[in-house]
């Protein structure tokens, strides 16, 4: 027999009465990839959307096809706190290889539901939570002849055995099985029957649990979709017509979604493609493919993560140095070498702010959510015109593969390509002396001419060697630190294109800050309201760009010490304030995490909590 088949404790009275907790919990499930569960846990999510009660959902799962532990957790949010929070209130254990940590994960008073085919020993368990045991497989077993069948439809199973227990709509999660297969009602009805059998089973057996989800009116206007196709639509309203690129997790759906887009908005009524996309044969091959185009005036990109941006390093110095206009978006994740390939991380800031051999310094914009992959996809291409050079775009895993809910995006049909200093036929026919690396207005930023603008006016040949303001090849040393001090020129004159960066001033005076950029912001911004709450206050600086302007600088200067909170070891952006502004390291306390999964709210509170204690009790010895 089951362990439990009534919603009650292991243990008669070990669990005291806690009161009902409405829209504001964490569900994990704890799955085996390969088993088709991404599918009805990414549905259990958005029937929670549909009866307008935010979610916050990350899929955590391994590098390989099937066979390995795989996570699933959805945070259900009335309050809007869309980061993870730490710790788990009901925990769907469909993963025996796992079962002892999952486990461990449940915060005290929470919920197991496992699948109680197989009896397990009282040892298995804890006093502290409440078993919710439905036996899926037995269930599936007699319904289901087909293999496949039965363990597909055991996800769809407990999807409705949840949504009885936590009062979801189930015509909620009816109506998305019918879009999703729309077109295929057998296939419709077969998940409805599904879905009923598990509401049946809880409906005549268990009783609704204190996790509750109660419709509300607080998703509003707001979508919910990926970083890295939000990037991808940026890139078209950007008026990029180039994608080069090679397959590599994360960000091979980047590609996958520009492809989809332009042949919605690239594509003549006749069907003649207005866009080139090549999945070249390395990263190499696609980076160059982007540098060419570009050069020749098209508006181009490639996506890629650490391991990629490792093998263009040569072309992106030569986009710097050529100064030829060209964009990566940089899809981070957990490294060195091949590392944790589907785990999360912001490692590459130093990589990518540094690309290549010798002196570089390239410019990056960091979005925090769809919203900026969005806006910033389609600015990069502005600014990588107007800059002559390489813009990296750095999202990471949990931004670009995770769906998060965010405002709608908006466009001014109005707005223009900025396409920078372009010497016209007009201007060369008028004598203009064309120097293509001359500082003509004291910025840094040449001008240049689209290959074929005049028949005999305006020609240059793009070298990667040294060359004076004409072009002309040189290899003297004070000409070559002539046009190295431009391009630091034009660098200085790149912080005032690049996103200036955000305040959230504390509520109370207060001498300490802190810096935080891109995935880390939902958590960061909770963890700053759970430090308010116990009286400890600090001005916080979202970074949205690098170069960092003054008002970053200035944000240091104003503060005793600043704590630089990011997801890699070596405080990568704590290294970039310190370099690029001459900081005292000192002044800059980092707080790492690097462990692969999404930063939490208590994890940065914990931390930041604890260092805050520390310098009182130093400060009161």
């Amino acid at each position: 027999m089951p362990i439990s088949v009534k919603a009650g404790s292991v243990k008669a009275g070990s669990v005291k009465a806690a009161p009902v907790t409405v829209n504001d919990f964490v569900v994990k499930f704890a799955n085996v990839n390969g088993s088709g569960s991404a599918s009805a846990n990414g549905m259990f999510a958005k029937s929670i959307l549909r009866m307008g009660v935010p979610v916050a959902a990350r899929n955590i799962f391994p590098s390989n096809i099937q066979g390995l532990p795989t996570w699933f957790e959805v945070r259900i949010t009335e309050a809007g706190h869309l980061g993870r929070r730490g710790g788990v209130d009901l925990m769907v254990a469909m993963n025996p290889q796992t079962w002892d940590k999952d486990l461990a994960e449940i915060e005290a008073g929470g919920f197991l539901f496992y699948d109680s085919t197989k009896p397990l020993p009282p040892g298995k368990f804890r006093d502290d939570i409440t078993v919710l045991g439905v036996p899926l497989t037995a269930m599936c077993n007699d319904r289901y002849q087909l293999p496949r069948e039965r363990q597909l439809f055991k996800n769809i199973v407990y999807v409705g055995a949840l949504a009885a227990l936590l009062g979801i709509d189930p015509a909620v999660i009816e109506q998305l099985l019918a879009e999703q297969f729309a077109g295929r009602q057998k296939l419709i009805d077969a998940n409805v029957e599904a879905l009923h059998m598990g509401a049946t089973y809880v409906g005549e057996r268990l009783e609704p649990i204190r996790l509750q989800v109660r419709k509300a009116d607080k998703v509003g206007e707001r979508i919910y979709v990926e970083g890295n196709a939000a990037s991808a639509l940026g890139a078209v309203y950007g008026g990029a017509t180039v994608c080069a690129w090679y397959p590599i997790t994360p960000s091979t759906s980047l590609a996958e979604a520009f492809t989809g887009y332009c042949e919605d908005l690239r594509t003549d009524p006749d069907g003649k493609a207005r866009y080139a996309i090549v999945q070249a044969e390395d990263e190499i091959a696609s980076i160059g493919i982007v540098v060419g185009a570009g050069w020749n005036g098209a508006r181009a990109f490639t996506c890629t993560s650490g391991p990629g941006i490792s093998l263009m390093t040569e072309f992106i110095g030569l986009s710097y140095f050529a100064e030829i206009p060209a964009v990566i978006f940089d899809v981070q994740r957990g490294g060195p070498s091949t590392g944790m390939p589907t785990r999360t991380q912001q490692a590459d800031l130093i990589g990518a702010a540094y690309a290549s051999h010798g002196d570089t310094k390239h410019p990056m914009l960091l979005p925090c959510d769809p919203g900026e992959c969005f806006e910033m996809g389609a600015l990069a291409f502005d600014l990588s015109d107007r800059l002559q050079t390489t813009i990296f775009v750095m999202l990471d895993l949990d931004i670009g593969m995770n769906e998060w809910l965010c405002r709608p995006f908006a466009w001014d049909d109005a707005k223009s390509l900025d396409r920078g200093k372009v010497m016209t036929a007009e201007m060369l026919e008028a004598g203009v002396d064309f120097g293509r690396y001359k500082d003509v207005d004291g910025d840094g930023i040449p001008y240049r001419t689209y290959p074929g603008v005049h028949p005999s006016k305006g020609a240059y040949f793009t070298r990667g060697t040294s060359r004076n303001p004409y072009a002309r090849y040189s290899e003297e040393g004070a000409v070559y630190v002539d046009n190295m001090q431009r391009l630091l020129r034009k660098f200085e004159s790149a912080k005032a294109l690049i996103p200036a960066p955000v305040a959230r001033p504390a509520k109370r005076k207060t001498t300490d800050g802190v810096i935080y950029f891109g995935s880390t912001t939902p958590s960061m911004h909770e963890a700053l309201e759970a430090l308010e709450g116990q009286g400890r206050h600090l001005d916080a600086l979202r970074v949205r760009g690098f170069p960092f302007s003054d008002d970053v600088y200035d944000f240091v200067a104003a503060h005793e010490r600043v704590f630089v909170v990011e997801q890699n070891r070596d405080g990568q952006l704590r290294t970039l304030l310190m370099n690029e502004g001459e900081i005292d390291p000192a002044k800059l306390v980092p707080v790492l995490h690097y462990d692969g999964t999404p930063i939490t709210a208590r994890f940065i509170a914990g931390e930041i909590g604890q260092l805050l204690a520390l310098g009182q009790i130093e400060a009161a010895e």
